[in-house]
């Protein structure tokens, strides 16, 4: 492999001849082989940081601190980047030392062999271009890293949210599809009062829906920057009016309505956005699992358990076992959500981990909040394609539960009665006779306003259903 020779202030190092990185990139991808997840894994990043370094150019060339044929360049090859171009060259691993600084010379030099191509020049001829003097310029890795980190975030947020909407649309077409199937629900695994499948699946929707909200909440917070703070937020080395500039630039070109941060000290040293951030996406993770644990066991069976709802089988469960087919898309959500919970005390350590002007842990941090917003995404798809979307109600099995349940029973205490209710449930539940047998043979109500009182109207709606005309007064006295 041919070779060209670079110096940095260690000394010299090969480069591969044909690299758009530099030796700085080199000397990172040779000290950290962590993950073996590179920068190119997150696409968001990539675009990010090429839209922080093309307002940066931009802010420059425009203060007189960059000549314009230079800007020109870099910001044409800043547009290839975000375009989807050269994404191949960001090659160090997203777990590096140096508080990101790796990953910023990663970019500084890709713009920077860019840029001197359109130029007429040759890769590595710096004195025409420089990756540090220019595509820097006016920058530290301390607020360039974390501008593009938080512009990474909110682009990746963009398709898990659409991933999270259409997993909510899945969920409320449930509920909608099995409006009709009553049941029995359930507090701490035993039975409880009668609702219906479809009140049960609405649910999950509204609990999933809610973290839509959340999630565009949190990403307002990472709006608020440090570009222009440089080093340890002071601004040493930018012009005054760099930063307003800079971030103007940045929000027009990413669409996000990105400010200065109050106090861009305050803000280089600052994680909570992050922490934050992490905190919703744990929350979403815990709703989702707790979901997918809830399918797990309407569907548990099929012959001996709940067995309320049919899961779409995916694949066969078992090498030894034949005929079992196991709730496989449940469980990987599971897993995924436990990953996520892991990653945001990873996030959480990190945060915690900074002194005194700056965090250097901020890759880490970075690593996990991509990680999991792209895992929680691709789990959400998989699971309303693979399994809500697929799910069938059992209904006569349902219809039967409910009948032989004592929990109905509950509904019928203002009629007749608490100490009624409490006799009829405990010969029910040690003869076996049904809520309904009972009631009938005590003629505490008549069959008519039994079904009437468990008409799937008045168990939904039970402040807008119709009450029965006479209720039972004498027994609600006993």
């Amino acid at each position: 492999m041919s070779t060209r020779l670079e110096q940095d202030l260690l000394g010299e190092l090969a480069v591969p001849a044909e690299a758009w990185f530099g030796i700085q990139t080199q000397r990172a991808v040779n000290n950290f082989t962590i993950t073996g997840v590179p920068i190119s894994h997150f696409p968001e990043l990539i675009r990010a940081l090429a839209l922080v370094k093309k307002a940066a150019a931009k802010a420059n060339a425009q203060l007189g601190l960059l000549e314009p044929h230079k800007a020109h360049a870099i910001i044409e090859a800043c547009d290839d980047i975000a375009k989807g171009e050269h994404h191949e060259a960001f090659v160090v691993d997203l777990i590096q030392g140096g508080a990101g600084t790796s990953t910023n010379m990663n970019a500084n030099e890709v713009i920077a062999n860019l840029a001197l191509a359109k130029l007429g020049h040759a890769k590595g001829e710096y004195q025409f271009l420089h990756p540090n003097d220019d595509v820097n310029c006016s920058q530290s890795t301390n607020d360039a890293y974390p501008t593009a980190a938080c512009l990474a975030i909110q682009f990746a947020a963009e398709p898990l949210i659409k991933d999270i909407h259409s997993l909510v649309t899945s969920l409320a077409q449930k509920g909608r599809e099995f409006s009709d199937v009553i049941k029995m629900g359930r507090t701490q695994l035993q039975d409880a009062v009668p609702m219906t499948l479809g009140q049960e699946f609405e649910a999950f929707a509204v609990n999933l829906a809610e973290d839509i909200d959340r999630l565009h909440e949190a990403c307002q917070l990472l709006c608020e920057v440090n570009l222009g703070g440089t080093a340890i937020g002071t601004g040493l080395n930018t012009h005054a009016e760099y930063a307003q500039l800079a971030i103007g630039y940045l929000a027009e070109y990413s669409g996000k309505p990105m400010v200065p941060a109050f106090n861009l000290i305050e803000a280089t040293s600052d994680m909570g956005a992050f922490v934050l951030f992490s905190g919703v996406l744990k929350r979403f993770a815990i709703k989702l699992s707790k979901i997918a644990n809830d399918l797990r066991l309407l569907s548990s069976g099929p012959r001996a358990g709940f067995g309320e709802i049919q899961l779409p089988p995916m694949q066969p469960g078992s090498s030894i076992m034949p005929g079992k087919v196991n709730p496989v898309i449940p469980e990987a959500v599971n897993q995924t959500a436990f990953q996520v919970i892991a990653n945001d005390l990873a996030v959480t350590l990190a945060a915690e981990a900074g002194q005194l002007q700056l965090n250097a842990m901020e890759p880490l941090i970075i690593y996990n909040l991509l990680n999991s917003m792209r895992m929680l995404g691709q789990a959400c798809s998989m699971f309303e394609q693979r399994c809500i979307s697929g799910i069938q109600a059992n209904r006569e099995h349902c219809a039967h539960l409910m009948n032989i349940s004592i929990g109905s029973i509950t509904a019928l205490v203002p009629y007749i009665g608490y100490n009624h209710a409490s006799r009829v449930a405990k010969e029910a539940l040690h003869s076996g006779a049904t809520v309904r047998e009972l009631i009938l043979r005590d003629q505490l109500l008549t069959a008519e306003q039994f079904d009437q009182l468990l008409h799937p109207d008045q168990l939904m709606y039970p402040h807008r259903a119709r009450q029965l005309e006479e209720p039972a007064a004498s027994h609600a006295s006993e």
